[in-house]
């Protein structure tokens, strides 16, 4: 099949690749190499395909219709997975306007040209960011998402009414994927795995905002890729469906986990909980289990080992 993945430079994309090349697909990458974090570690995420006979890298913004369309007409994609976004619930605050564009007008001009390029099948990167400062737990799919705390989480969620729109009005089969904490190797620089791992390693204090008690669902990055997998296999006409670790785990015991790993103890300073932060992220899987058949593997104990252990060997690369 011929598959066009947008954000295939990033962490998700890249990894998502690398499985779509493996199981014989062909691939058309679609980024930007956007200065949010630094470009070259996007650049090196693709060591691993770039000369590969199956494999079209075009530099691409999702905001550029008209560069898009080319990139479309030249690959011809029988599927499109959706995953270049405009990062970070805190960023966004700062910066909302920006998110608009890229995440909300960069994904209709995605959606147009899966429209008028005979696109059948997109999946779309959404995140749990979408259900708000919710208490009740766990998050559910039917559950309501109109109260979303961040401008990041806003663009998710209009992301995912223009893919409904576009099932409706022009027949385009679309999933909407809700990610939950993706960690794993190739993770952005500022995500809370990576920047803890390097400050503990290199003796700086970690901030904390809050006590520490706050929870999240952390997925590990190859049940993710797996779930966007069994997504492709089974068109779904229009479907919002979990994709988590069905496990919540508090912040204080991450910490704990990259310090064993690590062997080194952790320097805590404790600040104010900041704005749009979700206090707990916990997803119901149910619907993922019975639609697409997905079990993820991989706890949160051996997902840090295997991340520490890559983190290791980047640092000497």
């Amino acid at each position: 099949m011929r598959i066009l993945v947008t954000g295939g430079a990033g962490f998700i994309g890249s990894h998502l690749g690398e499985r779509l090349l493996n199981q014989g697909h062909k691939v058309a990458c679609v980024d930007n190499f956007d200065d949010y974090y630094d470009p070259a570690l996007k650049r090196r995420n693709l060591e691993a395909v770039l000369g590969h006979p199956q494999f079209a890298l075009y530099e691409v913004d999702i905001r550029d219709k008209k560069a898009l369309q080319a990139c479309f007409r030249t690959a011809q994609p029988e599927a499109v997975i959706h995953l270049a976004a405009r990062p970070g619930v805190r960023a966004s605050a700062a910066q909302p306007q920006v998110y608009v564009e890229v995440n909300v007008l960069g994904t209709a001009n995605v959606l147009e040209c899966c429209r008028h390029e005979g696109v059948s099948q997109v999946l779309f990167g959404s995140s749990s960011s979408v259900y708000g400062g919710r208490s009740s737990v766990p998050f559910r799919e039917e559950d309501p998402v109109a109260q979303p705390l961040s401008p990041y989480a806003a663009t998710k969620q209009a992301g995912e009414l223009l893919c409904y729109t576009y099932h409706h009005l022009y027949g385009l089969n679309v999933t909407c994927l809700r990610f939950f904490s993706v960690y794993g190797p190739r993770r952005r620089p500022d995500m809370a795995v990576h920047k803890f791992a390097r400050l503990i390693d290199a003796g700086q204090e970690v901030p904390i905002y809050g006590d520490g008690s706050s929870r999240r669902d952390y997925t590990y990055v190859d049940d993710i890729v797996e779930g966007i997998l069994r997504a492709l296999e089974k068109p779904l006409e229009y479907e919002i469906i979990n994709l988590g670790g069905a496990r919540t785990v508090e912040l204080s015991y991450l910490i704990h986990l990259l310090e064993e790993n690590l062997g080194r103890p952790a320097r805590l300073r404790y600040l104010s909980p900041q704005p749009g932060e979700m206090p707990i992220t916990y997803a119901d899987i149910s619907k993922a289990r019975r639609l697409l058949d997905y079990n993820p593997q991989t706890g949160i104990e051996e997902g840090i080992a295997r991340f520490v252990e890559w983190y290791r060997k980047r640092q000497w690369a």
